[in-house]
C-alpha cells in the first residue's frame, strides 16, 4: 500500500522546504520530495539557492570584497598589508563548508518538524476525479532504478528554475559556464566574458573582476539594469565601470562563439551594428532562468502552463488542478528565494484553513554587488508610464557620517511618494549594506506609510539608516544635511 500524506511538496528549495515545515507546524502529515545531489552524489536539500545560488555566491562575494578592501582600501585606514595574495581553492573550500552546513541544516529542520523526506524526482500522476472528496493525488518518486508511488490530498509544486541556455554557447562548465560553473572555478581566468548583464551576470562579473580577471559584460538589451530605477542603474553603471573596472556593452547581438585550445572568440554586433570580436579564456552564460517543469507530469494531468512555461496560478497560488498549488520560481512574479518562501508559508496556511498573504507589490530586490543595489515598489519610469503623479526625495551616502567612516560613500537613497496622499510608492537604494536597509522600506510600504512617517521616525546616529531618513525628509524639500 502506498504511503499517504496530507500534503506532498515537490521540491526542497526555499519555497518547498519552508512550505513543508509550515504544513507540519500546522498539524499536517507532510512529505518533501527532492532530487538534488551534491558533487559527491549525495542528496542535498535547499535547491538552487543553497547549493549553487544565493548562499555560495554571497560567500564568494564576501571573500572577494575582503580581498579588494585589503588590496585597495585598508591603506587609507593606516593598515598596511605586505605580500597580499589570494588562495582561491581555500576560498572555494570555505564556500563549500557554508553550503554543506546549510543544506544539512535543512535536513535537520525537516526531521525536527517531523516532515518525511524522500529523494528522487516527483511526478504528478492522475487521480480519480469522480470522487473528489476522498480522491488522493498520486506522486511517483523516481530515484535511479527505484520507483515509489505515494498519495497525498494536497500537492505543492516548488520545483524552482534552471538557467536559460544559448544555442551558440553550450555550457560544459569547463570553459563555458553557467552559475554552477562560475561558482566552482579554481583560479581567476585572465579574460572573462559574461553574457547577460542582469543580477547573476553582475554579481559573477564583480566577483571575478575583484579577484583579478579582465571582465567584459555583454548585454542584449539596449538599456542597463532595466529592472531597476533608471537613476540607480545609471549610478551603478558609472561605479561599476570607473571603480570596479567592469567593461559593459549593452545593445549587442552575438553572432558566433568559437573555441580553440588557446581561447574562446565571441563575435557580436555592437549597439551601432558594427562587427566586434572579443577573445577570452572563459565565458559565463547568465541570460536568466526558466521555470523547471520537466518531468512534472503537466501534460498527463492537465496542469496548465502559460506560454513561457510557468505554472498558471491564481492570486492564492492555486493551479488549474484541484488541491494542487505552486510557488516560487515556477510561477509568476520575481524569481527570488524570499518570495518563494513567503508563498510557501501562505499556501500551507491556506491548506490548513487559515488566511495566507503575500504582497507581490512589496517584494524587496537586492543585487549584492559593491555597492549593493536594493529596491521595493515602483520605479520612476513605472510611475511615469502609468501616469501617476509623484514627488521624490533623495539623499547621498557621501553626506552620511557612518558611510564616511566605512569609506563607502557612493550611491544614494530615493523615496517616491504619491503627490496627493504622500503614501510611499517606491524606495530605491544604491550604496553600502542597502540589502539590510531595504527592510525598513518594505515595512513602511506594507503598512501604507507616508514619506512623512519615515521622516518623523527617530533614526540612530551615526547610522546608514539616516540616509533613508533624510531622503524621506527630502520629499517635502526639508532634508537637513544637504
Amino acid at each position: 500500500m502506498s504511503q499517504s500524506f496530507d500534503v506532498a511538496v515537490i521540491g526542497a528549495g526555499p519555497g518547498g522546504y519552508v512550505a513543508a515545515i509550515r504544513c507540519a507546524q500546522l498539524g499536517l502529515n507532510t512529505v518533501c520530495i527532492d532530487e538534488w545531489k551534491n558533487p559527491q552524489g549525495k542528496p542535498s536539500l535547499g535547491g538552487t539557492c543553497l547549493n549553487v545560488g544565493c548562499i555560495p555566491s554571497k560567500a564568494l562575494l564576501e571573500s572577494s570584497e575582503n580581498y579588494e578592501r585589503a588590496a585597495h582600501k585598508f591603506s587609507s585606514h593606516g593598515i598596511q598589508v605586505e605580500a597580499l595574495s589570494v588562495d582561491i581553492p581555500v576560498m572555494m573550500s570555505r564556500k563549500e563548508k557554508i553550503v554543506a552546513n546549510f543544506t544539512g541544516g535543512v535536513a535537520m529542520l525537516l526531521k525536527k518538524n517531523k516532515v518525511a523526506s524522500m529523494h528522487g524526482r516527483g511526478t504528478l500522476l492522475k487521480r480519480d476525479q469522480e470522487n473528489r472528496a476522498s480522491a488522493l493525488w498520486q506522486i511517483e518518486v523516481t530515484n535511479a532504478d527505484s520507483v515509489q508511488t505515494i498519495e497525498a490530498k494536497h500537492v505543492i509544486i516548488a520545483t524552482g528554475s534552471t538557467p536559460r541556455t544559448l544555442a551558440l554557447a553550450p555550457v560544459d562548465n569547463e570553459r563555458i559556464l553557467d552559475n554552477t560553473g562560475a561558482l566552482n572555478l579554481t583560479e581567476a581566468p585572465r579574460r572573462l566574458a559574461v553574457i547577460g548583464g542582469g543580477v547573476i551576470g553582475l554579481e559573477m562579473g564583480s566577483l571575478w573582476r575583484r579577484l583579478g580577471s579582465e571582465v567584459t559584460i555583454l548585454e542584449a538589451l539596449p538599456g542597463f539594469l532595466t529592472a531597476a530605477d533608471e537613476q540607480v542603474a545609471k549610478e551603478a553603471r558609472k561605479i561599476f565601470t570607473r571603480e570596479t573596472g567592469l567593461v559593459i556593452h549593452t545593445g549587442i547581438k552575438i553572432s558566433g562563439i568559437t573555441t580553440d585550445e588557446q581561447s574562446i572568440k565571441v563575435e557580436y554586433a555592437d549597439v551601432d551594428g558594427n562587427a566586434q570580436k572579443l577573445e577570452v579564456d572563459k565565458v559565463i552564460v547568465a541570460v536568466g532562468r526558466m521555470p523547471n517543469t520537466v518531468g512534472l507530469g503537466a501534460e498527463d494531468t492537465g496542469l496548465k502552463l502559460d506560454e513561457r512555461g510557468y505554472v498558471e496560478v491564481d492570486a492564492n497560488c492555486r493551479t488549474s488542478l484541484p488541491d494542487v498549488y505552486a510557488v516560487g520560481d515556477v510561477v509568476r512574479g520575481p524569481m527570488l528565494a524570499h518570495k518563494a518562501s513567503e508563498e510557501g508559508v501562505a499556501v500551507a496556511e491556506r491548506i490548513a484553513g487559515q488566511p495566507g498573504h503575500v504582497n507581490l507589490d512589496a517584494i524587496p530586490w537586492v543585487i549584492y554587488t559593491s555597492p549593493e543595489i536594493a529596491w521595493v515598489g515602483k520605479s520612476e519610469q513605472q510611475l511615469k508610464s502609468a501616469g501617476i503623479q509623484y514627488k521624490a526625495g533623495q539623499f547621498p551616502f557621501m553626506a552620511n557620517g557612518r558611510a564616511r567612516a566605512l569609506g563607502e560613500t557612493g550611491g544614494f537613497v530615493k523615496v517616491l511618494a504619491d503627490a496627493n496622499t504622500d503614501r510611499i510608492l517606491g524606495i530605491h537604494m544604491i550604496g553600502p549594506y542597502v540589502s539590510e536597509l531595504i527592510a525598513e522600506a518594505v515595512v513602511a510600504m506594507e503598512f501604507a506609510a507616508s514619506s512623512e512617517d519615515i521622516a518623523r521616525i527617530v533614526h540612530a546616529h551615526p547610522s546608514l539608516s539616516e540616509v533613508l531618513h533624510e531622503a524621506a525628509l527630502g520629499v517635502e524639500k526639508r532634508a537637513i544635511h544637504i
